[in-house]
C-alpha cells in the first residue's frame, strides 16, 4: 500500500478514536465511530484475496447496522427528553437499544458472530489493529452511560460473552479464530464489572490489549496462523517458543503473570457487591479459556520430534521484522503483576 495512503488511513483512525472520546455530543460520538469503520475498511481490503473481500464486507455490513441502531438510539433519546448529550441517556428503550448496538461493535455474544469470521480473513496487522484499537471508541461510550443501562442486560453479556469465548474457542485449530473468542471472552469481563467498578473495566481492558499485542506480534514474527505450524515452531526460535506459551498462560489469568490481575481485581469486586454466584459462575468460564491456551502451550512447548505433524518444519531463515514493539508487549505481558497495588491507586 503507498505510504501516503496508509499514513492518511492510520491517522483517520486515530482521529475517529480521539473524536468519540472527546464528544459530549451524541452526533460527535458516531461520526467518530464512522471515521473509525471507513479508516479501517480499506486497510482489511488491502491484500485483494477473496476471504479478505469477504471479512472486509462483513465488518462493514455489522458495524453500519451497530451504527445506524445508535443513530436512532440517540434519536429516539433525544425525541422523548429533548436532550443529545451523552450523560443524559435516561430513556430505557434508547439505553437498551444503544448498548446492542455497541455489543454488536465490540463484538459482546450474543451478537458475535461475526468476529471469528472477520478476524480469520484478515493478516496479522490488521486483526491486530481490529482486535485492540477498534475496542477503545465504543468502550468510551459504554463507560459514559453505564450507569444508565440496565444491570440486569450487563450481567447476561457479561457472563454469556465469557461462556461463548470459552467454548467457541475448544474446537478451533486456526490461531485468529482462537483469538477471536478469547477477545470476545476477555470483553464479557470488562461488562460485567463496569456497572460497579469502571476503573477496574480500564485496567481489564488495557491489560487486554498488552497480552493481545503480544500474542499477535509473536504470531507475526514466527508467521504462524494455524495450530499445526505453531507446533514446529520451536526448532526454529525456541526462546520466542518459550516466551510465547507464557503469553498465552497470561491471556488465560494463570498467577503470577499479568493476565491474573484483572481477573483476581474483577472477582474481588464482584465478591464486595455481594454477588458470589456470579463470581464463581465467571471463574468456572474463565477454566474453559484457559482449557484451549493450555492446548496452544501443549501443542507449542510440550511436542517434541518425532511426531506425526503433517506440515514440513520450517526452515530457519534470518527475519527483517523489527523485534522492539513484540520484546515490549511481551514484557508487560509477562511482569505486570508486582505493579498491582500501584495500577490500581492510580486508577481510583
Amino acid at each position: 500500500m503507498n505510504p501516503y495512503v496508509l499514513a492518511t488511513l492510520l491517522s483517520s483512525l486515530g482521529l475517529g478514536t480521539t473524536l468519540t472520546f472527546a464528544s459530549s455530543h451524541w452526533l460527535l460520538a458516531w461520526m467518530g465511530l464512522e471515521i473509525n469503520t471507513l479508516a479501517i475498511t480499506p486497510l482489511m481490503a488491502q491484500h485483494h484475496h477473496p476471504r479478505a473481500v469477504e471479512a472486509t464486507t462483513k465488518y462493514f455490513l455489522t458495524q453500519a447496522t451497530a451504527a445506524a441502531m445508535i443513530l436512532f438510539a440517540s434519536t429516539t433519546n433525544a425525541w422523548m427528553t429533548g436532550e443529545w448529550s451523552i450523560n443524559d441517556l435516561s430513556n430505557p428503550i434508547a439505553s437498551t437499544m444503544f448498548m446492542a448496538a455497541l455489543a454488536l461493535k465490540i463484538g459482546l455474544a450474543p451478537m458475535h458472530f461475526w468476529m471469528p469470521d472477520v478476524l480469520q480473513g484478515l493478516d496479522l496487522l490488521t486483526g491486530l489493529i481490529l482486535s485492540t484499537w477498534q475496542k477503545l471508541a465504543p468502550f468510551a461510550l459504554i463507560i459514559q452511560t453505564a450507569q444508565t443501562i440496565d444491570p440486569l442486560l450487563l450481567t447476561l453479556l457479561g457472563i454469556s460473552s465469557t461462556l461463548v469465548g470459552g467454548w467457541g474457542g475448544l474446537n478451533q485449530t486456526q490461531l485468529r479464530k482462537i483469538l477471536a473468542y478469547s477477545s470476545i471472552a476477555h470483553m464479557g469481563w470488562m461488562i460485567i464489572v463496569i456497572q460497579y467498578a469502571p476503573q477496574l473495566t480500564l485496567i481489564a481492558l488495557g491489560t487486554y490489549i498488552i497480552m493481545t499485542s503480544a500474542a499477535f506480534l509473536t504470531l507475526k514474527m514466527s508467521l504462524t496462523t494455524k495450530i499445526s505450524t505453531l507446533a514446529t515452531t520451536w526448532s526454529k526460535s525456541p526462546i520466542l517458543t518459550s516466551t510465547t506459551a507464557l503469553v498465552l498462560l497470561s491471556v488465560g489469568g494463570l498467577p503470577p503473570l499479568t493476565g491474573f490481575m484483572p481477573k483476581w481485581l474483577i472477582l474481588q469486586e464482584l465478591t464486595k457487591q455481594d454477588l458470589p454466584i456470579i463470581a464463581t459462575a465467571m471463574a468456572l468460564t474463565a477454566l474453559i479459556s484457559l482449557l484451549f491456551y493450555l492446548r496452544l502451550c501443549y501443542a507449542m512447548t510440550l511436542t517434541i520430534s518425532p511426531n506425526m505433524l503433517n506440515s514440513t518444519t520450517p526452515w530457519r531463515t534470518q527475519t527483517t521484522q523489527t523485534s522492539l514493539p513484540l520484546a515490549l508487549f511481551t514484557t508487560a505481558a509477562l511482569g505486570l503483576l508486582p505493579m498491582a497495588p500501584a495500577i490500581l491507586m492510580l486508577m481510583t
